[in-house]
């Protein structure tokens, strides 16, 4: 078997045409540097793995050494995206006249990803920017006490209730921010970038509601109410409601998105659409997903981790159209994007680490021949 340069090589995997002794090849490049959880090496490395590699496939077209690459056959389509995203990241850099001045790739690079940033409005009408607020206590409500911790969380206690109703508080983050609540019951959220939670200092009656915007994933206490019944717990979005007792699942429901998505990991949830003054419910087991969209509601077996990358820190991509990968890159990175000409039709797949620069997540998504310029926080995508 010839042997071919690493640039031919991709150039072959976009085509589709990669021989079964090249696609080992990639393999076993990805198992001697995913170790490391780097995407830059140097040409000496680079080189020097592939030679290594290229001399390991021939010995592995032997029948009795073929055992030797079986257990890189179970690698997923995200490890092989990895794999040649890495090394495409390595050329890419390598040549820097592929579409982007130097002061383009340094204006990019300022751009670091989202953190724990987020404002809490208090019934009262005070604004806490919990970013910039000290570790401890927050506020005392009416014998609710708000502590924010150093890891980016906040915890409603109660220490003396007095009898009085409950009041409203909005947790908000903006663009590039998170942040994780847990709420008076116990139950615990994480909120993904531009979104809010409203809901009460204590829950009372006969149901425990939140309202939502944006993105949480919900890790819901069991409860019960006054007399000893269970206390549902609803979370109320666009056109939509999920009422649960107790269980763990994620809700997508940006205004941005063309549908809002319901994932459940484990337990049972209720789904209920207002779409088009028809109301429907449905029931969702784990690894269902329901979407509310403007054709009504409907649902779908899924992978529920994919649903909750983001709070485990990836962006993960499955056949996503650039649109719905950009929507995601704006909201992390907070800046805007516009598109200039015609958009490649390209499904993107693969998993990026939300630790990354902006600069780098483009060096990534670029193997698919797009191409970014910054102009102030204003991404321009072109092809």
């Amino acid at each position: 078997m010839q042997k071919i340069d690493a640039k031919s090589l991709l150039e072959k995997y976009k085509l589709g045409s990669l021989t079964p002794e090249e696609k080992n090849l990639l393999k076993v490049w990805y198992a001697k540097t995913a170790k490391d959880n780097a995407l830059i090496i140097d040409e000496f490395e680079l080189e020097k793995n592939l030679d290594e590699a290229w001399s390991n496939i021939a010995k592995a077209t032997q029948p009795k050494k073929y055992n030797r690459f079986t257990i890189w056959a179970r690698l997923s389509a995200a490890a092989i995206f990895v794999l040649v995203a890495g090394i495409w990241f390595y050329l890419y850099q390598a040549k820097s006249a592929v579409g982007k001045s130097v002061q383009t790739q340094q204006q990019i690079a300022v751009i670091k990803p989202g953190g724990y940033r987020a404002t809490l409005t208090l019934a009262n009408g005070n604004v806490i920017t919990l970013d910039d607020a000290n570790d401890g206590k927050l506020a005392d409500q009416n014998g609710i006490v708000v502590t924010k911790t150093k890891d980016g969380q906040l915890i409603y206690s109660v220490s003396n209730r007095q009898n009085v109703k409950p009041t409203f508080n909005t947790i908000s983050t903006p663009k590039g921010g998170q942040y994780q609540i847990h709420l008076p019951d116990g139950s615990k959220v994480w909120l993904n970038a531009a979104s809010s939670l409203k809901y009460p200092t204590f829950f009372s009656g006969s149901q425990r509601k939140v309202n939502l915007t944006g993105e949480a994933y919900f890790e819901v206490s069991k409860a019960n109410s006054a007399n000893g019944k269970n206390m549902p717990f609803v979370v109320a979005s666009q056109n939509q409601e999920v009422t649960v007792l107790g269980t763990h699942f994620n809700v997508n429901c940006y205004t941005d998105e063309d549908a809002s998505k319901t994932t459940l990991l484990e337990g049972a949830v209720n789904v209920t659409s207002f779409k088009k003054d028809n109301i429907k419910t449905v029931s969702l087991k784990p690894g269902q997903q329901s979407e509310v969209n403007l054709y009504g509601l409907k649902v779908a077996n899924v992978n529920a981790e994919e649903a909750i990358a983001w709070k485990n820190g990836v962006f993960l991509f499955k056949d996503a159209d650039l649109k719905t990968v950009m929507r995601q890159i704006s909201r992390w990175y907070d800046v805007d994007v516009a598109y200039e000409g015609k958009l490649p039709n390209n499904d993107f797949s693969g998993e990026i680490s939300r630790n990354l620069n902006l600069n780098q997540v483009f060096e990534i998504l670029s193997f698919y021949k797009v191409h970014f310029r910054v102009e102030g926080k204003q991404i321009i995508v072109s092809q």
